[in-house]
């Protein structure tokens, strides 16, 4: 077991305007636990692969509070021999730091959102993607950037978040299976999203950092095509839909193609959109 004294760093802890702290919060927040003891009991804890024990030090070497970092091995679904890092840290300052910041005691996979004081936004980002994203191959070998999340804030804060960096939009909706959102991007997107995040000295686990590195190796073939960006469905354009009731007329007068009118008047009178006020 590693544990660590009272000598605290130079710089005041979660100071999210510190790229260090962005990101240690945006992994607590998407994979970290509070739990609440009797009285002022409870403990701040984060438990990830052995492999990545190495951004433990890092938290532990953040953190000024006595903590402590164990291992143990553990059955799973996946593997008889699942060897784990746990990362411990019970100081009530500390907790209550960490819970006044957004992370809440108890289950939280909905409730957590973007800190609301300044914060470092692509630090937060790939502390969250580290816990609860991916990034890599497709197997048909395309780069991909993926985030997977319970909560509706953290959602639609990537999506705007990978706006502003890709140009690409992404409406959040949860899935059928798991009701969750999954937010991806793939090819140059997933490309760009990468480089911004993992940018030199920035704290990270080391395996994403190099996958992140990998992925930007990868050029577009001359023979293929880069598509065109979605447009979307405006109020106007469901209103002259509806009106029009017919695919063919709708498609002349609103610059789409008929299967496209066809299949979005058909969501409108289904229910599956919301038709727009009159």
């Amino acid at each position: 077991m590693a544990e660590q004294g009272l000598s605290a760093p130079a710089r005041r802890f979660m100071d999210l305007e510190d790229p260090d702290y962005a990101y240690m919060f945006g992994f607590l927040q998407a994979d970290g636990h509070l739990h609440q003891g009797p009285g002022q009991k409870g403990r701040l804890s984060v438990e990830i692969n052995a492999r990545d024990v190495h951004i433990l030090h890092d938290f532990q070497r953040l953190t000024p509070y006595h903590s402590s970092i164990r291992e143990r091995v553990r059955t799973t679904n996946f593997t008889e021999q699942h060897r784990s890092a746990i990362w411990t840290v019970c100081s009530l300052e500390a907790r209550t730091t960490v819970n006044e910041l957004g992370i809440p005691y108890g289950k939280k996979s909905l409730l957590i959102r973007p800190p609301r004081v300044d914060f470092r936004h692509r630090d937060y980002i790939r502390g969250i993607i580290d816990a609860d994203g991916s990034l890599g191959w497709t197997a048909e070998g395309f780069p991909y950037f993926s985030l997977t999340s319970a909560s509706t804030d953290l959602a639609t804060y990537m999506a705007h978040f990978a706006k502003e960096i890709t140009g690409a939009e992404r409406t959040p909706r949860r899935n059928t299976r798991d009701q969750v959102y999954v937010l991806t991007y793939f090819k140059e997107q997933a490309q760009r999203l990468a480089e911004h995040l993992y940018y030199p000295g920035s704290l990270s686990l080391d395996h994403k950092r190099a996958n992140a590195a990998s992925i930007q190796g990868w050029t577009r073939p001359d023979d293929m095509r880069i598509a065109p960006p979605r447009r979307r469905w405006t109020p106007e354009d469901d209103r002259e839909l509806l009106r029009l009731g017919d695919p063919t007329a709708a498609a002349a007068v609103l610059g789409r193609t008929r299967q496209s009118c066809m299949m979005r008047l058909w969501r409108l009178r289904t229910g599956q959109v919301m038709a727009p006020a009159v």
